[in-house]
């Protein structure tokens, strides 16, 4: 009953959709596409889609039309005015992570800038040996630090000058640290 009733609807639109296209006065010669000029070619195809897209919007009307269920005709949308209980536990959860990243970036920062000022070659073995440390305990780089921006840094003081051999051992094991916490493939053996 339904399909027959949208099938006729498109059978009374389709015919009645030519009615909406603009008319044309009646050609005495019909001439092959070969012959028209090229004026006489677009006009045709205006008018041809003119056609179509009138009979395409009558059909896409009246399908939607008739396709809304019947219990949705009465439904309006409600937006909540205030935020859920669950919404609200989420947002607490994320700040205390948030503020948590906050306060180890603010050990890495500290830790980074120790680096850049030392001075001496045990105060940089030590620092970089504390960094590997905090890097291990905080099982990677908290948000908001980048490897590259660590790795620009300590770059900037070894082209300073002073960076002697021991001092790289423990950038090169920073740099791994690193490395393997972004990326823990245990089953790959290490060297």
């Amino acid at each position: 009953m339904k399909q027959s009733s949208t099938l006729a609807i498109l059978a009374l639109v389709v015919g009645s959709a030519s009615a909406f296209a603009p008319s044309s006065p009646p050609v005495a010669r019909q001439a092959s596409c070969l012959q028209m000029s090229t004026s006489e070619q677009a006009s045709s195809r205006r008018d041809a889609l003119r056609t179509l897209s009138g009979a395409a919007l009558a059909t896409l009307a009246a399908a939607t039309g008739s396709a809304a269920p019947a219990s949705a005709k009465g439904y309006q949308e409600t937006y909540l005015t205030e935020p859920t209980d669950e919404f609200k536990a989420n947002e607490e959860k994320a700040m205390a992570f948030r503020r948590e990243q906050l306060a180890i970036k603010g050990k890495f920062v500290d830790n980074l800038a120790r680096i850049t000022n030392a001075s001496g070659e045990e105060d940089l073995v030590k620092d970089m040996k504390d960094l590997i440390a905090l890097v291990k305990k905080t099982e990677g780089l908290p948000s908001g630090i980048k490897k590259d921006d660590i790795v620009k840094q300590i770059r900037a003081k070894k082209a300073k000058g002073f960076w002697p051999t021991s001092v790289e051992y423990e950038y090169q094991n920073l740099i791994r640290e690193i490395a393997y916490q972004q990326s823990p493939n245990t089953e790959k053996e290490y060297f």
